[in-house]
């Protein structure tokens, strides 16, 4: 008796500069970290999307929503399942969800 093909390793991306994200199979610790992430990650799909705003200093998650909303503009989003927003900076987090949700990404706030 064959045995069932084992499931593709689901593919979970975070960008966040200091939670160790335990499920995450990438982890970008900045915002130019995370656009290359994914870039790499441009052809296929994206089963979650971990995005922290305030990555340290004066650097934020911006960047990233920012090639997100660009690539949904130009009619090739980045194929996501779901994107989860965790900060503890409450007005970033709505952001980046109101700015997300508006390009049909399908965005929730969460606890990681």
């Amino acid at each position: 008796m064959k045995e069932a093909p084992t499931p593709p390793t689901p593919v979970v991306l975070g960008i966040d500069d200091l939670r160790p994200l335990p499920r995450a199979t990438r982890i970008a610790r900045t915002s130019r970290e995370g656009i290359r992430l994914l870039e790499e990650h441009r052809d296929s799909f994206i089963d979650e999307l971990w995005l922290d705003h305030d990555l340290g200093g004066d650097d934020t998650i911006m960047p990233v929503v920012t090639l997100m909303e660009e690539a949904a503009f130009n009619g090739q989003p980045f194929r996501i399942g779901a994107v989860f927003v965790h900060s503890a900076n409450p007005v970033g987090a709505e952001t980046v969800v109101r700015s997300l949700t508006r390009w049909s990404y399908r965005v929730q706030r969460a606890t990681a």
